[in-house]
């Protein structure tokens, strides 16, 4: 088992934030486009590697968001049309997010199986996740899947914002 927290930086320019262990060292970083069509972000480790990319797709009906490791697309997630409430589905590699996900609480199942906890920490200045990964086989996907989510909710706050 292996903890994990992201503490998202309050009014950084270009969305970077860092991904931290147990004893506060950085694990992952996240760095956003500035600026750029389309958007995207990279996650890398510690070594300056990337590890997956999320993009969002520009040209779709309602948003998409796309997570790709090594290549491949292992994480879409897409709005749904809905009338009264943002409504959005996440398919990922044999995955199912259970629980409040919008307010950043729900654990991770792979077949049916719990592999990772996701709370929303109320502590500091900035939002802070804790991710509590029970099979770290899957901890570079959990990480994605879990910056894929923040980054749907980032967009659907300032879409909604702007059309305020």
């Amino acid at each position: 088992m292996k903890k994990l927290y992201i503490k998202q930086k309050v009014f950084s320019i270009g969305e970077k934030f860092t991904v931290m262990d147990e004893e506060q060292q950085p694990r992952y970083f996240v760095k956003g486009s500035f600026m750029k069509i389309p958007k995207t972000f990279s996650i890398e480790d510690e070594r300056g590697h990337e590890i997956s990319r999320i993009t969002k797709k520009v040209i779709s009906l309602l948003p998409k968001f796309f997570v790709e490791m090594n290549g491949e697309e292992t994480i879409e997630i897409s709005k749904q049309l809905s009338f009264f409430k943002a409504k959005y589905s996440i398919s990922a590699a044999d995955l199912t997010v259970n629980g409040n996900w919008w307010d950043m609480d729900f654990e991770v199942l792979q077949k049916g199986q719990k592999v990772a906890d996701i709370n929303k920490r109320w502590i500091s200045w900035g939002d802070t996740y804790e991710i509590t990964i029970l099979n770290e086989t899957l901890e570079e996907l959990i990480i994605s899947l879990v910056i894929a989510i923040d980054c749907v909710k980032e967009d659907e706050a300032a879409s909604a914002s702007s059309s305020s």
